[in-house]
């Protein structure tokens, strides 16, 4: 069943209403929030990296609080262990039986904050629940709450005692983010609420899990037209041929990217895929999953500026194929 414009409407207001119930906290910054509900949306998880003191954990927090369900936060250090992120059986001596005790990661929300700074093991234990939706403990398995995504923060200086994130990890966020330093209008105006320090800001909660769990749903029945299938393809197909590229983006990259087109779609009240949502989502789904050769990299290659330059060779169909 595909999508109709009366839900479409429905999908976009409420969207309008998320974002703008965070904007209160990250000034100046619509475009991340948007990819932040997005990911949510589209039943992915977030990697926030950038400089200190942007706001990164504040927009976590805020997407967390604007949807009533449950959050946690974790601090990732390097002594974390997986049992205290997906919790524990401990012998209960009264009933002589395992108790399994949950973790930080059986919330609607979870803030991994400053991901690479746990060991790699510690950082694999959420491989599972991040693709799965699952926690399997001693042999047993325990689904988690829906709706469920992890928003992770890492900061790409400081790597003294840090851990970079494994291929196969990456792979698993559905996009990666940067928020970037606030322009002038909106520096005076965060100057201007110095008295309020940041973790007693909050904001109201408007949606319930249900709500986002429909709106999720519906997600899923936006229209995508087989020419935008093809332009997809062709754009992830370049990603592996593109001389500064060690390894291309996976098949995981590909359906990323097009879930994702279709939450924008939703978000912008419409009930069927253009070329320019997938251009939009492009750099944010893709550039994280490719390894780069080296010598690209000591050249200052990025795999945004090879997305970027993919983009502009890929053509894409045009809007009256697409619909």
């Amino acid at each position: 069943m595909t999508m109709t414009p009366e839900q479409a409407s429905w999908f976009s207001d409420n969207f309008t209403r998320l974002v703008t119930n965070v904007e209160t906290v990250l000034l100046g910054k619509t475009f991340v929030i948007r990819l932040g509900f997005t990911a949510l949306l589209s039943e992915g998880h977030l990697l926030l990296e950038d400089f200190p003191g942007t706001g990164k954990t504040s927009l976590a927090r805020a997407i967390a609080q604007s949807v009533d369900g449950v959050s946690n936060r974790v601090q990732f250090t390097p002594d974390l262990l997986p049992g205290d992120i997906t919790g524990v059986s401990i012998f209960d001596q009264r009933s002589g039986d395992f108790e399994f005790h949950r973790g930080p990661i059986f919330a609607n929300i979870v803030l991994a904050d400053e991901i690479n700074r746990a060991s790699p093991k510690t950082q694999s234990a959420l491989l599972e629940v991040m693709e799965e939706g699952t926690v399997t403990v001693d042999g047993v398995t325990h689904p988690v709450t829906l709706p469920f995504m992890v928003i992770a923060t890492q900061n790409p200086i400081e790597q003294a005692g840090t851990y970079r994130l494994p291929e196969a990890q990456l792979d698993r966020f559905i996009m990666k983010a940067s928020i970037g330093y606030p322009d002038h209008a909106s520096t005076l105006r965060i100057l201007e609420g110095a008295g309020t320090r940041a973790h007693d800001t909050t904001v109201p909660a408007i949606a319930s899990a249900e709500v986002i769990i429909e709106m999720a749903r519906l997600a899923r029945t936006v229209h995508v037209d087989p020419t935008i299938n093809d332009y997809v393809s062709r754009l992830v197909e370049s990603t592996r041929t593109a001389t500064e590229v060690r390894l291309g983006a996976s098949v995981r990259g590909a359906l990323a990217l097009v879930r994702t087109a279709k939450t924008l779609a939703a978000s912008n009240g419409r009930h069927y895929v253009t070329p320019d949502d997938v251009k939009a989502l492009a750099e944010p789904v893709l550039a994280h999953r490719l390894v780069l050769d080296p010598e690209a990299e000591f050249d200052g290659v990025t795999g945004t500026s090879i997305i970027a330059q993919l983009l502009i060779e890929t053509p894409p169909p045009s809007d009256r194929q697409a619909v």
